[in-house]
């Protein structure tokens, strides 16, 4: 399987393998694919694909995965931290729901690239610049 990473005006997008954590010796490969759009600039969608099943599809704070790369972040239903072992970097994402809890594995590296490219298009802090705040406004009165 061809892991790629590409960045346009647009979006952001870099599959990457991962571990779904089973036990402390056994684990599901998968692959997960990270999308950043500048249009929605605080988070990062993150999908999850096996051989086997439908994707899965969570929704991360751009912050929390970046924070993740150098301690503990989050808490609830996402938790991100970085850890040293089997020969290599490994960042840890445990999601909570109703029907139980996932822990994924995923190379460091490679989520430190996505964040980088990320923010390449879309500096940390600068993320309510691109918020077309009309389409937000029109958004919320379409609500009531």
């Amino acid at each position: 399987m061809e892991w790629k990473s590409m960045k346009s005006l647009r979006t952001v997008v870099q599959e990457m393998a991962a571990q779904l954590v089973v036990t402390r010796n056994y684990s599901i490969p998968l692959c997960m694919r990270l999308r950043y759009e500048p249009a929605d600039p605080y988070v990062v969608r993150a999908t999850f694909f096996t051989h086997s099943d439908d994707p899965g599809e969570w929704v991360l704070g751009r912050d929390l995965l970046a924070d993740g790369l150098s301690g503990s972040a989050g808490e609830g239903d996402i938790r991100i931290w970085s850890a040293t072992g089997h020969g290599g970097q490994g960042l840890y994402i445990a999601l909570g729901s109703s029907a139980g809890t996932a822990l994924l594995q995923v190379p460091v590296q490679d989520v430190r690239t996505f964040l980088g490219n990320s923010e390449a298009l879309v500096p940390r802090g600068a993320e309510s610049g691109h918020i077309d705040w009309d389409i937000e406004l029109a958004n919320l009165r379409a609500e009531r």
